[in-house]
């Protein structure tokens, strides 16, 4: 799993969540879907290393105050399709709101958490987002890299629907989804984000309450999952009824990416 995970100088959680066996006995080919955090801080290694890659497509899946805080860098001469949304306001980030107003115990951090996935799947920018992403990956040629802020939550939701949509196990798609944990060194790296955090707002978080923030675990992939099926029925019924991923459009999809 950890061979997955591709350092970069100044782009956080960048891995490739293709290799996955598939659907039919089929793998999905490796180097055609990426995934990571902003690209504000990429390096021109980076950028370099983005074009290498073949990178067709970037969807951004964060809000307009985020991208207006954290703009996308992009190599010189990057002519790839760029899927954002088209909302303009400058609205805080949920997370950023709760960072200033909360008390930022485990517990809370936590409970902000799971509020988030229950939430997630039904919020009207990631409806239109997801649905653009599907419909490049049908017919988009090159890679497609799809990222957040941190590139966990919206991303880690997008990544696990992509494995489902492909007939990805249920044991991998969390694997692949929890490998954030390690990609940003999490747990190491908890107190220096704890002292960053008590800088920006005056209260310092415990490393526990770090870690239920900023990471990932089962329950909250479980709960999207769950809410998705109370809606709709089945995660299948979702790709097709709110995303518009029918029976073709995921036909095209594994002729592109099995193999």
């Amino acid at each position: 799993m950890q061979d997955r995970v591709i350092a970069l100088e100044g782009v956080e959680n960048f891995r490739d969540y293709g290799g996955y066996a598939g659907a039919g006995g089929l793998k999905i080919q490796t180097g055609r879907l990426l995934r990571s955090g902003h690209h504000a801080r990429a390096s021109e290694a980076d950028l370099g290393r983005f074009q290498a890659l073949g990178v067709g497509a970037i969807v951004d899946l964060r809000r307009a105050a985020e991208r207006h805080e954290q703009p996308s860098r992009r190599y010189p001469g990057f002519s790839g399709l760029v899927i954002e949304s088209a909302d303009t306001e400058l609205v805080e980030a949920p997370h950023v709101t709760f960072l200033k107003t909360t008390d930022l115990t485990e517990a809370s951090a936590r409970g902000f958490m799971l509020d988030t996935y229950r939430a997630m799947p039904f919020d009207a920018r990631h409806l239109d987002l997801f649905s653009r992403y599907f419909r490049t990956l049908a017919k988009g040629d090159g890679a497609v890299l799809i990222h957040c802020a941190a590139g966990k939550d919206r991303t880690g939701l997008l990544a696990a629907l992509t494995h489902h949509a492909l007939g990805v196990g249920e044991d991998d798609r969390m694997a692949d989804y929890l490998l954030t944990n390690q990609a940003v060194r999490l747990a190491e790296r908890a107190p220096e984000v704890g002292r960053r955090i008590a800088e920006l707002y005056g209260r310092t978080p415990s490393d526990a309450a770090v870690i239920a923030f900023l990471g990932v675990e089962p329950a909250f992939l479980h709960t999207a999952w769950s809410e998705i099926i109370d809606h709709y029925g089945s995660v299948d019924a979702y790709l097709e009824q709110a995303l518009g991923v029918d029976a073709a459009t995921r036909e095209k999809i594994a002729v592109r990416l099995l193999a």
